[in-house]
């Protein structure tokens, strides 16, 4: 196993092989490699999110990728074990690898499809593939809708009630559980967004909640 600075590590690329089998019905690899329902995966280490010419991301994917997610080493661990945790309106429909050795191998299998596939354990993450799991407590906590609304004030001034997406992503009727699990990725820095980041670390697993019900129910 290769590791890099981060304590993470490349698995066997054979099995990662078989592993990657699940993709192949969205994802394409490999010589002649196209789009599908998903972009094809050939140099996706190094690789800005929502950035592959021709292919058409969610707003939210080309959204993170402004914000400056590129896909290196634990960025892809983290996407890979929870994908909505780091894209929460992904349309990659896909419940994620909860094996940390099936990551580790497909991960070590895409590993060979990059141009300096030597060089990819030196590469910086930008977010932290920390753990994102959230005790059953925390999610089953009802929102105050009322009590969200009060603290929605400066979320408002970013992203619009009516819905509209004016290059900000509408957060209005974000299911309940998305919301919660987007803003503790925020939280827990995974999410690279340094606003949201500030924002989200001055809130409570209650406070989280209100607003997630609050902004659920708008219409």
């Amino acid at each position: 196993m290769v590791a890099d600075a981060t304590g993470l590590e490349f698995g066997d690329p054979s099995r990662g092989e078989e592993v990657f089998a699940q993709c192949r019905s969205c994802h394409q690899i490999g010589q002649g490699a196209t789009d599908r329902i998903g972009p094809h995966l050939n140099g996706i280490f190094g690789r800005r999110a929502g950035a592959h010419d021709g292919f058409r991301y969610s707003d939210d994917m080309a959204m993170m990728g402004s914000d400056g997610l590129t896909w290196e080493l634990e960025t892809l661990n983290a996407y890979l074990e929870n994908p909505k945790a780091l894209v929460s309106r992904t349309r990659m429909n896909f419940a994620g690898l909860k094996d940390p050795q099936d990551r580790s191998d497909i991960l070590a299998y895409l590993r060979q499809f990059s141009a300096s596939p030597q060089n990819i354990p030196e590469a910086a993450p930008t977010a932290q593939a920390r753990e994102v799991e959230l005790s059953p407590e925390v999610l089953a906590i009802v929102g105050d809708t009322d009590y969200g609304e009060y603290l929605a004030s400066e979320c408002k001034t970013c992203h619009q009630q009516d819905g509209s997406d004016q290059g900000i992503p509408s957060i209005i009727q974000w299911p309940t559980e998305d919301f919660v699990v987007a803003m503790h990725a925020y939280k827990r820095q995974i999410r690279p967004h340094p606003v949201m980041q500030m924002m989200a670390s001055r809130l409570s697993d209650e406070e989280i909640a209100a607003l997630a019900a609050y902004f659920a129910q708008l219409e």
